[in-house]
C-alpha cells in the first residue's frame, strides 16, 4: 500500500482585516502625494467653479424669462380688454380662439357668471382658479388639450372680470422656463463628470511624468550623497522647469566635483612639492648643528638659507589662501567701476625696469580708457602674475624675454594680453598650467611654486571672466576677457 506524497504547504490566505488595513495605508501613501493633492485641488476648484458658473446663469435666465412671460400676460390682458371694449363678448371670444390656435398659444378661458366655460384651450381648472382678481401673475395647476390628450402643465396665470360679469383667465405655460433649468442641471452633471475624468487624467499625468522625473532626481541625488561625484540629473531636452533645474544642479555638481578634484590635487602636490623644501630645511638644519663651534660662517650660511627658503614657503601657503579666499568669494568686498587700463600702465611702470635689468624688454599697448566692474587689487594681482610668468619663462636660450602687455575693447568684452617671444607652452599643456602647483619640465629649474597661473584663473572665474591661451608664433599669449562695465 503506498501513501501519498505530502503537498506542498501553502501560504495561509490573508484575512480580510489585514487586506484592508494594507489598502488603506497604501491610500494614506497615495494621498501624501503632489499628484493626488493636486488633482483634488483641481477638482474642488473648478466643480466649485462650474457649480457656482452654472447656479447664476440659471437663475440669470429663469429671472429673464420670467420677466418675459409676465410682460407677454399683462400684453395679452390689455389686448383681451381692449377687444371687449371695442366689440363686446363676442369681439372677445374671437380674439380669444384667435390666439389659442397660435403656435406659441398662451392659456386662454373665459367663464360665464354661474362658472361654464364659454371658450378657451384649457381643459381644467383647479376651483377657485378664477375668484380673485390678479394685479400680478400668480403660479396655477391645469389641465391642458395636446393633442387630443389631457396633459398636467404649471402655469403662470392672471385673471380678471368683465364688466357683465364674466370671468377670463390668461397665462402662459412655464415648461419652457423648467426645461431651460433642466438643461443647465444636465449640463452641470456633465461637466461633473468631465472635471472628474480631467483630475484623473491630471493624476495620471504628474504620477507618470512630473513623479517619475522627480523620483529620477532624488535617484541621483541619492547616488551623489553615496559618494558618486560623478553622477548626474537626468536631462531630458524637453527645456521644461525640470530640465532647467536639472541644468542648473548638474552645472553646480561639475563646480563642486571640480573643487573636490581640485582639492584632492592640493593635497597631492603639497605632499610631492612641498616634501623637497621641507627636507632642504631639515639638512640645512642638521648642517648648522654639526658645524664646530667656530665654525660660524658655515652656522650663519645655514640659517641664511633656512629664512630663505621658510620665507618661499611663507609666500606659498600666502599664495594658496589667496586663491582659497578668491575662490570662495571672501577677497571680493566689492564689484566697482575700474579702469583696466590704468591698471595696466601700473604694470607696465612696475615691470619695465625689471625687464631692462635682465636684458629684455616691455611694451604696453593701450587705447582709451576701458572700464570693468571688479576688485582692483585682484585684477591687478591676476596682470602682475601673469606679466611675472612672461618674464621668468620668456627667455629662450640666450635671448631675453620682450613682454607686451595690450588692452583693448573688443564689443562689451574688455581684452587684456601679455604675450612674450619665449619658447611657448605644448598645446597639449596650455589647459594645465593653471592649476595648482602645476610645474611643466621646461621650467622645474626656475623658481616658483607653481601657484601664479592658479590664482589668475581664479579671479577669473569671480569676475565672471574668460582665458585663452594662444600662441604668439613665437611665444606664448594669454588672454583675459573681462565684461565691460556700462
Amino acid at each position: 500500500m503506498t501513501t501519498p506524497a505530502p503537498s506542498a504547504a501553502r501560504p495561509a490566505p490573508r484575512s480580510l482585516g489585514r487586506r484592508l488595513a494594507e489598502a488603506g495605508a497604501a491610500l494614506r501613501r497615495l494621498s501624501r502625494t503632489t499628484a493626488v493633492r493636486l488633482s483634488l485641488l483641481y477638482l474642488v476648484v473648478f466643480t466649485a467653479f462650474s457649480l457656482f458658473l452654472v447656479i447664476v446663469v440659471t437663475h440669470d435666465a429663469t429671472r429673464i424669462m420670467t420677466r418675459q412671460i409676465h410682460e407677454a400676460i399683462d400684453a395679452d390682458v390689455e389686448a383681451l380688454q381692449d377687444q371687449y371694449r371695442r366689440g363686446g363678448l363676442v369681439r372677445l371670444v374671437y380674439a380669444l380662439e384667435d390666439r389659442s390656435r397660435r403656435p406659441d398659444a398662451g392659456l386662454f378661458y373665459v367663464v360665464d357668471v354661474a362658472g361654464n366655460p364659454i371658450a378657451g384651450n384649457v381643459a381644467e381648472l383647479p376651483p377657485g382658479a378664477l375668484a380673485t382678481d390678479d394685479t400680478a401673475p400668480r403660479s396655477l395647476d391645469y389641465m391642458r388639450f395636446d393633442g387630443g390628450k389631457e396633459i398636467h402643465h404649471v402655469a403662470l396665470v392672471r385673471a380678471f372680470a368683465l364688466d357683465n360679469g364674466f370671468r377670463v383667465l390668461v397665462g402662459r405655460d412655464i415648461g419652457e422656463r423648467e426645461r431651460v433649468r433642466a438643461v443647465f442641471r444636465n449640463a452641470f452633471r456633465y461637466v461633473a463628470v468631465l472635471m472628474v475624468v480631467i483630475a484623473g487624467l491630471t493624476w495620471w499625468f504628474l504620477s507618470r511624468r512630473v513623479l517619475r522625473r522627480i523620483d529620477q532626481v532624488s535617484a541621483a541625488s541619492r547616488r551623489i550623497v553615496d559618494g558618486d561625484l560623478s553622477g548626474r540629473l537626468p536631462v531630458s531636452g524637453s527645456g521644461d522647469e525640470f530640465d532647467r533645474l536639472a541644468v542648473g544642479l548638474n552645472d553646480m555638481l561639475e563646480r563642486i566635483g571640480e573643487l573636490m578634484g581640485g582639492v584632492k590635487g592640493v593635497s597631492d602636490a603639497i605632499a610631492h612639492d612641498l616634501k623637497t623644501p621641507l627636507t632642504r630645511l631639515r639638512n640645512r638644519a642638521e648642517l648648522a648643528l654639526a658645524a664646530s663651534d667656530d665654525d660660524d660662517e658655515t652656522r650663519r650660511a645655514a640659517l641664511e638659507a633656512t629664512l630663505e627658503e621658510s620665507n618661499a614657503l611663507i609666500r606659498t601657503f600666502d599664495a594658496l589662501l589667496m586663491i582659497s579666499r578668491v575662490e570662495a568669494g571672501r577677497a571680493f568686498t566689492a564689484a566697482d567701476p575700474v579702469d583696466v587700463r590704468e591698471i595696466a600702465g601700473e604694470v607696465a611702470e612696475l615691470y619695465e625696469p625689471v625687464a631692462e635689468d635682465e636684458g629684455g624688454a616691455f611694451t604696453l599697448v593701450a587705447d582709451g580708457p576701458v572700464p570693468v566692474s571688479g576688485n582692483r587689487e585682484l585684477i591687478a594681482q591676476a596682470l602682475t602674475n601673469l606679466v611675472d610668468n612672461a618674464l621668468k619663462h620668456g627667455r629662450r636660450d640666450d635671448h631675453a624675454p620682450h613682454v607686451t602687455l595690450t588692452v583693448a575693447r573688443a564689443g562689451g568684452r574688455a581684452l587684456l594680453s601679455v604675450a612674450d617671444d619665449g619658447p611657448g607652452v605644448d598645446p597639449a599643456d596650455r589647459q594645465r598650467i593653471f592649476e595648482r602647483f602645476a610645474r611643466l619640465e621646461a621650467s622645474r629649474s626656475t623658481p616658483g611654486s607653481g601657484l601664479g597661473l592658479a590664482l589668475v584663473a581664479a579671479v577669473m572665474r569671480l569676475h565672471k571672466g574668460e582665458i585663452t591661451v594662444e600662441d604668439a608664433a613665437p611665444g606664448l599669449r594669454i588672454v583675459l576677457s573681462l565684461p565691460v562695465a556700462e
